[in-house]
């Protein structure tokens, strides 16, 4: 699972991104809220106290950028201001309007069912597809998780503790630089791209995930962090490319399939190569 423990005070990750990250949220929850956030009805007590567990941390570790009034939150960063008692939104919704991060909620019933989210950085899945299913079913696209990390991966969740936070990290290789991905690869965009333009069009994206559990719902919080670099930049760091190249040929047909590299796997070799 390739999960590490980290402290409470890395939930969130802030970086000179925030404010145009910040504004295209802004954006996607008011031209495609539908697409972006979910929540059922009996996630609403789970949903207020995600924010109050995010407020709380960004008041006590990201201080310099939030703060509060009574019960009106204040975000230095975009001088706007949220009344806490009542929130012209979901709250989890106000939630995901906070940070970079897009929250999903897994309710602590059997199979551990996605309840509410706000996903505005998807990589190539549909929150409508996933509301309300179970966590097994949600990863089902995910090669070898039902035979092998289903159970042990459930397992752990159920046994994580409140207090404690644990992170792990995902990759793909995308053929758009979007950040709103809920659509499946483009094998048309992937096959006009050479090993010539590899750099420019190609983008690795890294997810940092955590998953941390409220304590007064017992619902899990997991989070979803999305960095974006394009290749040629990744390419450029000392060692990156090589690694990089040697990660991809090793890497099973369904895996390749399934991050995007399959597609473009033969111009990600002829581009790598020199350069590793």
């Amino acid at each position: 699972m390739g999960l590490l423990s980290r402290p409470l005070e890395a939930l969130t990750e802030f970086d000179t991104q925030y404010p145009v990250q910040i504004a295209l949220r802004r954006d996607l929850l008011a031209t495609r809220h539908d697409e972006v956030f979910a929540a059922l009805p009996h996630a609403a007590a789970m949903c207020a106290e995600a924010l109050d567990v995010l407020v709380a941390h960004l008041l006590a570790d990201r201080a310099g950028w939030f703060r509060r009034s009574g019960r009106t939150l204040i975000n230095r960063l975009t001088d706007e201001r949220w009344d806490l008692d009542a929130p012209v939104c979901d709250p989890l919704e106000l939630a995901g309007r906070l940070v970079q991060e897009d929250l999903c909620l897994l309710a602590p019933e059997t199979g551990l069912p996605l309840v509410a989210a706000v996903l505005c950085f998807p990589s190539r899945w549909r929150l409508a597809d996933k509301i309300g299913r179970p966590l097994a079913a949600i990863h089902g696209p995910v090669p070898l998780y039902a035979e092998r990390l289903a159970t042990p991966v459930e397992r752990f969740i159920e046994k994580l503790r409140s207090g404690r936070l644990v992170e792990r990290f995902n990759w793909s290789i995308h053929d758009d630089p979007a950040l709103f991905q809920p659509h499946d690869h483009d094998d048309e965009t992937a096959g006009a791209i050479t090993a010539a333009d590899a750099g420019t069009r190609l983008t690795l994206r890294i997810e940092r995930q955590t998953l941390s559990r409220l304590p007064a719902t017992g619902a899990v919080l997991f989070t979803i962090r999305t960095h974006q670099q394009s290749l040629a930049r990744v390419a450029a760091i000392p060692g990156a490319a090589a690694a990089l190249r040697a990660t991809a040929a090793n890497l099973p047909p369904d895996v390749t399939d399934y991050k995007g590299i399959a597609r473009i796997r033969a111009v990600l070799d002829e581009f790598l190569a020199p350069l590793a």
